[in-house]
């Protein structure tokens, strides 16, 4: 992903206000394509079998819609994220803007994922964005498998109120950096029900521009909660 650094790295974890609206949607949209567009990888690719880089679904233009759950829930940061079909269980820390762009979780610590602050949290209405990287120089990140996960995949959010939001994954997509539709992607104003957006890079890497040539999406929906 994105060699994002700054002074987020030990953020606290905050909803934000209750009652947000989007108003602002469309500026944030901006900011957040430019990290998915401008930032390069930071090192050769992982040699590794090539998970993360093309995904064995490609979405369809509009992702099909699963039985969401009827309520939102209420405001409250995702801490911790799984998604046991591929073997994903990662820790999940906010993150904001940093120059204008989205402040991924450093390389130092690859195997964390970071969500989207100033975005609704997991399981209240809109869509939420989870991000992470693929690979390091040396080794496979977060988000490695994320592109094998299977449509209907069950994706868990472990939120700070203790609820564990459950989402079902809708569509996996792959989208080439110069089509990449930030709106369609994120659209967190555009949605009358909870969703998630996973996002990692994908495609081929470019090692003269350190860069990889696509992003994976993940589109998800809730469609229940619990407590464990």
């Amino acid at each position: 992903m994105s060699d994002g650094a700054g002074g987020e790295d030990d953020a606290e974890p905050g909803a934000g206000s209750p009652g947000r609206t989007w108003a602002t949607a469309g500026v944030v949209l901006l900011l957040l394509a430019a990290w998915l567009f401008g930032h390069g990888h930071g090192g050769a690719p992982v040699d590794t079998a090539g998970l993360g880089r093309a995904p064995t679904a490609v979405a369809a233009d509009h992702p099909a819609r699963v039985y969401a759950a009827r309520h939102p829930l209420p405001a409250s940061p995702p801490v911790r994220i799984d998604v046991g079909s591929i073997g994903l269980h990662a820790k999940v820390v906010p993150r904001g803007l940093v120059d204008g762009a989205v402040d991924p979780p450093p390389y130092s610590t690859p195997e964390v994922a970071g969500w989207y602050r100033d975005g609704p949290t997991p399981g209240e209405n809109g869509a939420a964005l989870i991000v992470g990287h693929v690979d390091t120089e040396t080794r496979a990140a977060v988000f490695y498998a994320l592109s094998t996960v299977r449509k209907g995949a069950l994706v868990a959010v472990t939120r700070a109120d203790g609820t564990v939001a459950e989402f079902s994954v809708e569509a996996v997509e792959v989208v080439e950096k110069d089509h990449f539709d930030a709106e369609r992607v994120y659209g967190t104003g555009d949605t009358d029900r909870p969703e998630l957006r996973l996002i990692t890079c994908g495609g081929t890497f470019d090692r003269a521009k350190q860069a990889y040539s696509a992003n994976v999406v993940v589109y998800a929906a809730l469609t229940g909660s619990r407590r464990p």
